[in-house]
């Protein structure tokens, strides 16, 4: 197991850990505290173990090297986590509007909805902490390893404190105002299931960009160009086609020498190209270099 693969376990593993608790203790207090908004919250809780466990195998699996089936690596399993975690997320976020409106339906019709009680309160305010500080961690530890799948999940847990919130605001303001107000707690949670799915969506974007094969950005591949033409006896670079495959970066290349550069030259120049584009990009960017002539030398 890599450094990289060991530190994204330890941190999915804690948050499970963190998971699992908070589902218990949020299922508990939603149905002894009546309060639709914590049960619904409970529920997103739960998806969060699954997101753990996607994360836990896609990263194991990414982290593999190429073999004869797999010449660029395994890389893209860790996007395709990012993309599945991000569906989860939305999956989650239509539940949970099904389910609030079902409810407030049922108000309109004339049913009565149980004022929530103060041990959901309660519950809803450890969520906020204990979400909170798995995203901040999450997130943290996501960005220094270059891990989209680690991000996304960090959003998961993000998306869980910000839906307890709902939940604070929705459960304080069915207890205290009482009555009709009881309404707060389903249309709360419908308002927190629009934000979970503009989330998720936002995630799945840039995983769906990267399995069909996006480019880097435009100031990816100026930055890539001019890396390149900086090297010693390069005169131009031509034909860069560049993508990602997880956390590493693709880079082919096509670059311009003199014509009467001996073989061993060129090979020295190309030496030198990777060990600046690697030094940018990490040393597991992948390189192909095809040497041209520079037909306007004298």
């Amino acid at each position: 197991m890599t450094d990289r693969e060991r530190r994204i376990s330890l941190v999915t593993l804690w948050g499970a850990v963190a998971n699992l608790a908070l589902t218990a203790v949020k299922f508990v207090a939603g149905i002894l505290g009546c309060s639709a908004a914590m049960v619904a919250d409970a529920v997103h809780s739960l998806s969060d173990l699954v997101s753990d466990a996607i994360v836990l195998v896609m990263v194991r699996i990414s982290s593999k090297g190429g073999d004869k089936g797999h010449d660029y690596g395994h890389g893209k399993y860790e996007t395709l986590a990012a993309l599945s975690v991000s569906l989860l997320l939305a999956a989650v976020a239509v539940k949970m509007m099904m389910s609030g409106i079902s409810k407030i339906r049922a108000v309109v019709y004339g049913a009565a909805i149980a004022s929530p009680g103060w041990i959901a309160l309660c519950a809803a305010i450890l969520s906020i902490v204990v979400k909170e500080i798995l995203y901040q961690w999450t997130a943290r530890e996501g960005r220094k390893l270059d891990s989209p799948a680690m991000i996304a999940n960090a959003w998961h847990h993000r998306s869980d404190a910000l839906s307890s919130v709902g939940s604070l605001i929705g459960i304080g303001g069915a207890i205290v105002l009482g009555g009709k107000w009881t309404l707060l707690d389903p249309l709360t949670g419908c308002i927190i299931s629009i934000f979970i799915f503009i989330v998720a969506v936002r995630m799945a974007g840039p995983a769906f960009s990267e399995l069909m094969e996006a480019s880097l950005p435009d100031e990816t591949e100026d930055e890539i160009i001019s890396i390149i033409g900086s090297i010693e006896k390069v005169d131009s670079v031509h034909e860069l086609k560049t993508r990602r495959s997880g956390h590493y970066v693709i880079i082919d290349a096509h670059i311009v020498v003199n014509p009467d550069m001996s073989v061993a030259e060129a090979h020295e120049v190309t030496t030198a190209v990777e060990a600046a584009l690697r030094g940018k990009y990490g040393q597991e960017t992948l390189i192909s270099l095809h040497v041209e002539p520079d037909e306007n030398a004298d």
